[in-house]
């Protein structure tokens, strides 16, 4: 009962103190006097501060309500936080923010432990959700009426329109009522407050009509409770109590009574395991000073704190804020915040946010049984797909989101960096009229911000000495370093610079390519042979001697005129072969494998024939244009000079990316220094060529009535774009502004206005670039020679399966003949072996030429003479076999 009243005691004094640090130290250390075991509250960061350092000294668990994240279990071992953190807390607004879109927000706090810890994490979280804090507006918890006016006029006067108000409760409404006076409740403002607001307004939703009408449309968080048995119970014995000082209650009166139930059920255990033993020992490190008020040798630290700690740290049990249990931070596990609308003269649940689910409509406990959302230290913009609130009624009675940001109503427009160009003015350049610059990208950038639906007051500066061109990458970072708001130009949008600014769409296409001096190629009386590489010429010639060949082969046994004499043979296979090309062959195919070749080889031809007459017609007729330098590539490989536009990111391109050697550039800062080197070439201190972006390049050679050409194709595809600061909304609406610029013809106008030029075709067309080789036609090829091997498979099979029928028995005129050389022998008394060794020979090699040369027609007749005496024998021996 000693240490009920004790612990007591503490909440009361600390509740009501206001006094520098020195008297709360010196009110600490009274009440940690006389052997403290345990200590509840305080709810003020600053004074737990101070306590935590004594309890720690001392041993003594301290369980309290202070919201400040800094105080951690790591700096104060005996720490013990029984509500949320403000870190959680403050995770919760940068999820806020990131949901709605917004980048940047003012936070107005007070300017104690509570509110600069509490803002500081609140950066930290928003960097995440790459967002940030762009004022931070503080004042003092003794601030005047005046003071807060005069802080809201300034913040009036920023671009950002979200607030964020961190205070205590008792100055959180005077913010409130000077923003009303000031008119900042309206449209376009977006004000959220953190959990102060809920613990000043009535939990039963009712709030005071005077208040309600500062708050309307303000969005503000509160520590969620679960609603439970317990806790209605706990409600109407509230409710039904008589003499109480106060008629409501908030969330923090729920930690205070779960944080009161906590300590009672640690120390019965801890009397239960440890018995009646509780024991002080003195601390030698303190002593008392002279004069000194404090008696410091009275505190005593607690032997078992450690013990009673453990103890604490490991209970768990549900209360009326739901489950008690700590992590391993010492921190409640499962910390979640309920999402306010104020509306009328209530509030609206938008939603609820918690470490495991993040933004969502469904109460966190019944996202407890689903699987953990990841999404908490994620700052991918995905997130807000997965996440989900109720609509918002905002301040000026609109559900339409605030944009987040206007232009400042500091009279300070817009400072927009502008190059000083000395070559190609027709992009951007000085002007003596009064926006100070014109050009293409000058008008492109006025028609955008018209096409906006809010004024942007807005001056060019131009950038560089107008004696030679600036350094677009000092450019671009001089916006990064906010020197300034914008550069507006041909700035060429590459991967290093997205890095440091926010690009818009691009307006314009762009890209490194390759200048040259180039002449013209005269035609000459081999022209007819350039269509063709010489491959393709000895290939095609094969092949038309190869499938002549063929046809003869498969057509000389049964077509008359294939065969003849074997010069008569030879030739008609030369001109077959090559009158098939202009199709004039007057002989008649008869076989069918001669047909199917001749008719794959005509298709073959005729593929041939139109190609090399396309080929032929556009090197006679279209301009040839030739050049040492190809393209990047052999200008990477030759050391020769090149030239680069003075202030282009192509010189660094080529050193860090195409390994160029540095002293092979050459800095070219006019259009005449372009014509000089070009003209000179290497060997006369010109170069080679000139690497330069394509809309410059389109322009130099207009001007130069073409008397230059590009070589090779384009080797890097970027764009231009306007360049503002990062996470700029500005440059996010003008990307929609250049869209439509595009989409209804303006941007074509005014690049007609400025860029319309007599365009130069002429591009370097070498002639072996232009030439019909080998492997645009071995496919057909190919096809024609398995056809050709096939054919000639096939006739070959057929052959041989004739040859083995006729060489199988000696016909009947071979037996003649023979027959009448042996009565010839006989007669003339000669021996007739050599007849008999003629009949009985093996068939030979030149019998089968001679097979193979005979008619289709002769082969034939034989074979059937052959089968004559077969069927006779055959029937003879039927009619034997019926006589028997």
């Amino acid at each position: 009962m000693w240490l009920i009243i004790r612990l007591n005691l503490v909440m009361i004094l600390t509740k009501k103190l206001h006094p520098s640090k020195k008297k709360k130290f010196d009110v600490a250390m009274q009440l940690m006097g006389n052997n403290v075991v345990a200590a509840l509250g305080p709810q003020s960061s600053g004074i737990a501060h101070v306590i935590s350092h004594v309890s720690n000294e001392l041993h003594i668990p301290l369980l309290s309500f202070a919201t400040d994240p800094t105080l951690s279990s790591l700096q104060y071992p005996y720490f013990l936080r029984t509500t949320t953190s403000d870190y959680f807390q403050m995770q919760a607004v940068a999820d806020l923010i990131q949901y709605f879109g917004w980048k940047e927000l003012v936070a107005i706090f007070v300017d104690d432990d509570y509110g600069r810890n509490g803002v500081s994490v609140l950066g930290d979280a928003l960097s995440k959700k790459r967002a940030k804090i762009s004022y931070k507006a503080a004042f003092t918890p003794e601030a005047s009426r005046s003071d807060i006016d005069n802080l809201l006029v300034r913040v009036n006067l920023l671009e950002s329109r979200v607030y964020v108000v961190h205070v205590n409760p008792d100055s959180g409404l005077d913010i409130f009522s000077a923003a009303k006076r000031l008119g900042m409740m309206g449209k376009s403002y977006v004000w959220i407050a953190t959990d102060w607001l809920p613990t000043l307004l009535d939990p039963s939703g009712t709030i005071d009509p005077e208040k309600a009408d500062l708050l309307q449309g303000v969005i503000a968080l509160r520590r969620y409770t679960p609603d439970s048995e317990l806790k209605t119970r706990f409600t109407n014995s509230w409710r039904n109590m008589k003499n109480k000082r106060t008629l409501k209650f908030n969330s923090y009166a729920l930690y205070a009574y779960d944080s009161v139930w906590l300590l009672a059920r640690a120390i019965d255990a801890f009397l239960n395991q440890n018995g009646s033993i509780i024991s002080f020992s003195d601390d030698p490190l303190l002593k008392d000073t002279k004069g000194s008020a404090l008696h410091l040798t009275s505190l005593r630290i607690f032997d078992q704190g450690q013990k009673l700690l453990d103890i604490l740290t490991a209970t768990n049990f549900t209360g009326l804020t739901g489950e008690i249990r700590f992590d391993s931070d010492k921190n409640l596990i499962r910390p979640a915040f309920d999402i306010l609308n104020i509306v009328g003269t209530g509030s609206r649940t938008l939603g609820y946010w918690s470490n495991y689910s993040v933004l969502s409509t469904v109460p966190p406990e019944k996202m407890y049984s689903k699987p953990i959302n990841d999404t908490f230290n994620s700052s991918s913009s995905n997130n807000n797909q997965q996440q989900q609130l109720y609509s918002v009624v905002w301040p000026g009675e609109t559900t339409v989101k605030p944009r987040g940001w206007v232009f400042p109503n500091n009279g300070r427009p817009l400072q927009i960096a502008v190059p000083y160009r000395v070559t190609y003015p027709d992009f951007v350049t000085k002007d003596k009229g009064p926006l100070g610059a014109r050009g293409y990208c000058i008008d492109v950038f006025e028609a955008a911000v018209e096409l906006l639906p809010y004024p942007v007051p807005h001056r060019y500066i131009l950038y560089g000495d107008g004696k030679r061109n600036p350094s677009f990458g000092n450019l671009v970072n001089d916006v990064a370093q906010n020197k300034y708001d914008a550069a507006v130009g041909d700035v060429t949008i590459t991967t290093n610079r997205t890095r440091i600014v926010d690009f818009t769409q691009p307006f314009m296409e762009s890209g490194l390519v390759v200048v040259a001096a180039v002449k013209r190629i005269k035609s000459h009386p081999w022209s007819f042979l350039m269509p063709f590489t010489w491959q393709m010429w000895a290939v095609t010639g094969v092949f038309f001697l190869f499938v002549g060949s063929v046809v003869w082969i498969l057509e000389h046994r049964m077509n008359t005129e294939f065969r003849g004499p074997p010069r008569k043979q030879l030739i008609t296979v030369f001109w077959f072969s090559l009158s098939t090309m202009f199709f004039a062959h007057r002989e008649k195919t008869v076989s069918t494998l001669g047909r199917l070749v001749l008719l794959l080889w005509l298709f073959v031809v005729l593929i041939i024939n139109s190609s090399y007459t396309a080929s032929l017609t556009s090197i006679l007729t279209v301009q040839q244009l030739s050049s040492r330098i190809q393209g990047i590539d052999t200008l990477r490989s030759s050391s020769d000079p090149i030239g680069i536009q003075d202030g282009s990111f192509a010189y660094n391109y080529l050193i860090n990316e195409m390994s160029i050697a540095e002293s092979r550039l050459r800095v070219l800062k006019s259009q005449d220094e372009y014509v000089r080197a070009l003209q000179l070439g290497p060997a006369a201190g010109g170069v080679a060529a000139i690497v330069d972006e394509l809309p410059y390049v389109e322009l130099f050679l207009s001007n130069t009535k073409c008397q230059f050409s590009t070589v090779g194709r384009e080797f890097t595809k970027s764009g231009w774009g306007f360049a503002f600061q990062r996470d700029s909304p500005l440059a996010v609406d003008l990307s929609t502004a250049i869209l439509q610029l595009s989409e209804n013809g303006e941007l074509q106008r005014i690049n007609d206005k400025w860029l319309s030029r007599e365009a130069c075709t002429g591009q370097t067309n070498p002639i072996d670039d232009s030439r019909l080789s080998l492997k645009s036609f071995w496919g057909l090829f190919l096809i024609c020679g398995i056809v050709c091997f096939i054919a000639l498979t096939v006739f070959f099979c057929r052959i041989c399966w004739q040859y083995s029928r006729y060489s199988s028995t000696p016909d009947e005129e071979v037996k003649e003949e023979e027959r009448r050389q042996v009565d010839g022998v006989e007669e003339s008394g000669r021996p007739a072996g050599r007849s008999s060794r003629l009949s009985g020979r093996m068939p030979s090699f030149k019998d089968l030429i001679d097979f193979v040369d005979k008619k289709e027609a002769e082969i034939k007749e034989i074979l059937m003479r052959k089968e004559i005496p077969k069927r006779h024998q055959l029937g003879s021996s039927h009619s034997q076999g019926h006589s028997t």
